[in-house]
């Protein structure tokens, strides 16, 4: 009884760090490569929502990460004065960054893209996640959401494939599911190598009502793939260190940190996709 407890308050002591993953040594306790945070302050109880914020952003290691390029490094750059959001809510390098050059992105004219890259092991998108689920309810029309799952070693690999299969099959509703499973029942859905990987999480589909045929065949699709490929590049291009980590329209990044919290984020998220589509 004791063990799925364990590999629970595991995941939820792990950063989401850039180092190649250790496997587990069992289907069912796989080991997400990471270091623990450091240990909270006496005056924790005491601490700003800026500073619980803080330390609710999973952050990777940095010891693996590629140099960056000189565009990368212009994503510091701070916003000209006629770029910036209003009346000084915000601050641009402070509360969210500049991507230089925008990037483009997949959404038709006159809308605008809202992407979220995330992880399934990660306890804080988990926290964020009802967040999420209450801003999709409210969001304008005119903001398109997608989710991008972090690919930063085979532990994310894998779990980037479980949720691009979930998504081929149009089981949507199973994403929850998963999550759930790997966060609050301590079920990492990952083995040693692929083809466990393909047997638990068939497994996990099959419970679900999803025939084992069906999850083979999108497992091994070529939408899959190329949503794997996608996510990918979008792990690289924007040089994605921490998760969850939000994109605007390919212009603009932030997080629980820089916004000052989760409610904050959203409020964020709003400002700039207004700004963007009044431009």
């Amino acid at each position: 009884m004791l063990r799925p407890l364990l590999i629970a308050v595991a995941l939820s002591l792990c950063a989401c760090g850039q180092q190649p993953a250790t496997p587990p040594t069992q289907a069912s306790a796989p080991a997400p490569s990471a270091a623990p945070p450091p240990p909270a302050t006496p005056a924790a109880s005491n601490q700003t929502e800026t500073e619980q914020a803080r330390r609710s952003q999973e952050t990777g290691a940095d010891n693996d990460h590629p140099a960056r390029s000189d565009v990368s490094l212009e994503q510091m750059a701070r916003l000209p004065a006629s770029a910036q959001l209003p009346e000084g809510r915000w601050k641009a390098g402070t509360n969210y960054q500049p991507v230089v050059p925008a990037q483009s992105t997949s959404v038709a004219p006159g809308k605008v893209e809202v992407m979220e890259v995330f992880w399934l092991g990660c306890p804080h998108c988990f926290v964020l996640e009802p967040h999420m689920l209450e801003w999709l309810k409210k969001k304008p029309a005119y903001v398109e959401f997608l989710r991008v799952h972090v690919m930063w070693d085979s532990v994310k690999q894998a779990h980037a494939k479980l949720y691009y299969t979930l998504e081929a099959l149009g089981r949507d509703d199973l994403f929850e599911k998963a999550f759930a499973t790997v966060q609050q029942q301590g079920t990492p859905l990952v083995g040693n190598n692929d083809d466990q990987n393909l047997r638990v999480q068939q497994a996990f589909a099959v419970q679900n009502g999803v025939s084992a045929d069906d999850f083979a065949k999108a497992y091994n699709s070529f939408s899959v793939n190329s949503n794997l490929a996608r996510a990918l590049e979008i792990t690289q291009r924007y040089h994605v260190e921490h998760v969850p980590f939000v994109i605007i329209n390919g212009k603009y990044t932030t997080d629980v940190n820089e916004a000052g919290g989760e409610t904050q984020l959203l409020a964020l998220i709003n400002d700039l996709a207004a700004a963007e589509h009044h431009q």
